[in-house]
């Protein structure tokens, strides 16, 4: 039989706690990661890591969705984008630099 690990937490007064780091690690948590109860008939609680939904953003799927149907549907309307209006969408962005594959603040999510 496996071995039980016990561990405890305070709840505030706003009823927040704190994932203890026993916790975080076994079940492989990170920031803004979501947890699952499973509340059983006697009271018992169990914690677990809830899995990313298939489809974050329903309305960008939808959309993408679209697309790719229209693209299906209707391949002559695709364009190639000509060089001369990617130098005036680089000329309105002041030729910013933006790192696409950088993480967002927490400000920004």
């Amino acid at each position: 039989m496996a071995a039980t690990l016990e561990v405890e937490s305070t709840l505030t007064d706003r009823y927040q706690t704190t994932v203890p780091e026993t916790v975080r690690r076994a079940l492989q948590l990170g920031k803004r990661d979501k947890i699952h109860y499973s509340i059983r008939p006697g009271g018992e609680v169990v914690l677990s890591r809830a899995e990313p939904p298939e489809e974050d953003d329903p309305v960008l799927g939808s959309f993408l969705g679209f697309l790719a149907h229209d693209i299906a549907s209707h391949p002559e309307r695709l364009q190639v984008i000509d060089a001369g209006f990617v130098q005036r969408l680089q000329s309105l962005s002041g030729r910013m630099e933006v790192d696409f594959d950088a993480a967002l603040s927490a400000d920004d999510e």
